[in-house]
């Protein structure tokens, strides 16, 4: 009787050490999947600034107006203004992929009555974090 007992204790420590095993085991590989997760996400969400200067009919046509939703529906900050040459410049921030997004609807697409012929952009570099909390109009 007393080697049955032995035996079953035996086998329920063992039961118990493969349950902690796993447990630690799992949580682990949880932990390390969600981290490289997160490095992952913070390399592909770098933030950037850029300066850009749009060419063409930009200036009376509500640009600055639209540039300015545009950039708020992409989570961007900075600000807009009309230049006295007749061009519309601006500075934005935010993750690199929508201010990409930007880049491409300052280049092809404006406000509804405006016609680009030219966008530049410049000064494009990485940030450590945004120097701003909206994107704003300026006079």
């Amino acid at each position: 009787m007393h080697v049955f007992h032995s035996i079953q204790w035996l086998t329920l420590s063992i039961i118990v050490l493969i349950n902690i095993t796993y447990i630690f085991l799992f949580q682990y590989n949880s932990m390390a999947t969600s981290s490289s997760a997160a490095a992952s996400k913070e390399t592909n969400e770098s933030l950037i600034s850029c300066d850009f200067e749009i060419f063409g009919t930009v200036q009376g046509v509500f640009f600055r107006k639209y540039t300015q939703q545009q950039a708020t529906k992409l989570n961007l900050v900075g600000w807009v203004k009309n230049a006295a040459s007749g061009t519309v410049q601006g500075h934005m921030e935010g993750p690199k992929d929508n201010i990409n997004q930007m880049k491409n609807w300052l280049r092809t697409k404006g406000s509804p009555k405006s016609k680009i012929t030219k966008a530049e952009f410049s000064n494009e570099k990485t940030i450590t974090q945004l120097n701003g909390k909206s994107f704003s109009v300026n006079k």
